[in-house]
């Protein structure tokens, strides 16, 4: 294996041959889960400060522990939370969420698609925003998959970019996920006026979870747009929508995303399309973003990730994590990943960070280097554990973004 000794801030690298998962171990770790699973924990997180979790996992091992987790994991959900989708309704402490939603062409062999539609109105009395929602309902179709327009929880000018949007919404596709055999990888969010406010800040901090996003006649409010690096970006606004300058400031975003394509060909996706004679009603023809948006799937695994923390900071976006109490609002990480090598190439209001992997991203029999400017902040194996495969599953529910093994650095804030 590799022995990493620290000396003066240095990592200085000894290298030994490396040692894969012991086999026996292995194995007896993964009949543990499997007993632990058999006496149906009341939560699985639990189990991540179990003594077998701490173990090496062999590839094939962590496989089936992936697998036994998430069986788990959808058991709970069809247990315990079938209901907020029969009800129609997700709550997050004193404040509720009802939804609509319908269901369009024949499911997907892996999974329907998901749009999320978002209302404007804003700040509103509750029969406007009402009203509102009601035309949301019926404002757009879809070829395939679920259609949902979820009523904000409050009436107020942010309505959708409220701190509690993120968690009911991440808890809602954690749901469909199960419920409604949802394709994780195909997930969608688009709004008008209000809504289009609340795509400009949900699309970039919570980009890790959309397929593609789409911003109808709303307003940035000077959200950065820098963690869209892997999400399409439709951007739509009338010509004549001369309140709060949607149409001047439109325009400029559109400006930003050209430059970002530019200067990185192989992100920032976008369309952008301005109506001329249009005021805030553009009559419909907005909808060319629905099958814009459906040409793209997510990659949960990016060989980019760039992470710019806007209005309500994120303990993990992709690949990447923080520690909970280390998230913060205008933090950034960029990083890079090319086989057993990943590349912090930029850092601010950070210190430690988290960085997951499984062999979709690298061989994990064979030694990670994690670098930042040349210096090497860790080098040496990354063990597959059930720890690691339990806390990327809980309090996400997505398949894609469960990961078999972490790795923890101290990353230079100013470069």
């Amino acid at each position: 294996m590799l022995i990493r000794i620290l000396s003066l801030g240095a990592v200085l690298v000894l290298a030994l041959p490396l040692v894969a998962a012991d086999a026996a171990q292995s194995a007896a770790a993964l009949k543990e889960l499997r007993t632990a699973l058999d006496a149906k924990p009341a939560a699985l997180d639990a189990l991540a400060d179990k003594s077998f979790a701490q173990v090496p996992l062999t590839k094939a091992d962590a496989t089936t522990a992936r697998e036994l987790l998430w069986k788990a994991h959808a058991a709970h959900i069809k247990k315990d939370r079938a209901d907020e989708v029969k009800n129609l309704l997700i709550k997050d402490g004193t404040l509720e969420m009802p939804f609509f939603y319908k269901t369009f062409g024949k499911k997907p062999k892996a999974g329907r698609s998901l749009y999320f539609s978002l209302h404007g109105g804003g700040g509103a009395p509750k029969q406007k925003n009402d009203e509102q929602w009601d035309n949301q309902k019926k404002l757009y179709t879809v070829e395939e998959g679920v259609y949902l327009a979820p009523r904000a929880p409050t009436n107020t000018w942010n309505l959708w970019h409220e701190a509690h949007i993120d968690r009911m919404f991440g808890r809602l596709i954690e749901d469909l996920i199960v419920l409604e055999d949802v394709n994780p990888n195909r997930v969608y969010v688009m709004g008008y006026s209000a809504g289009g406010d609340g795509v400009y800040q949900l699309a970039p901090r919570m980009a890790d979870s959309w397929a593609a996003a789409a911003m109808m006649a709303g307003h940035p409010n000077g959200v950065s747009l820098l963690s869209l690096r892997n999400v399409p970006f439709a951007l739509q606004v009338g010509g004549n929508d001369g309140a709060y300058n949607r149409n001047k400031v439109a325009k400029e975003y559109g400006e930003q995303l050209d430059k970002l394509q530019k200067d990185d060909p192989k992100g920032y996706e976008h369309f952008v399309k301005i109506y001329e004679g249009k005021g805030h009603w553009m009559d419909r023809e907005d909808k060319v973003a629905l099958p814009w948006m459906a040409k793209f799937t997510r990659n949960p695994v990016p060989d980019k990730v760039l992470w710019k923390q806007t209005g309500t900071p994120h303990d993990r976006f992709y690949w990447l994590a923080v520690p909970s109490k280390e998230a913060k609002t205008d933090s950034l990480v960029v990083a890079t990943r090319a086989g057993q090598t990943i590349e912090i190439t930029g850092a601010e209001k950070i210190t430690k960070l988290l960085i997951r992997l499984d062999d979709r991203m690298a061989d994990l029999d064979k030694p990670i280097e994690v670098k930042q400017a040349g210096k090497v902040l860790f080098a040496g194996p990354a063990p597959r554990t059930v720890a690691t495969l339990v806390k990327t599953l809980t309090g996400r529910g997505d398949p894609g973004l469960v990961f078999d093994a972490e790795v923890e650095v101290m990353v230079d804030a100013g470069k």
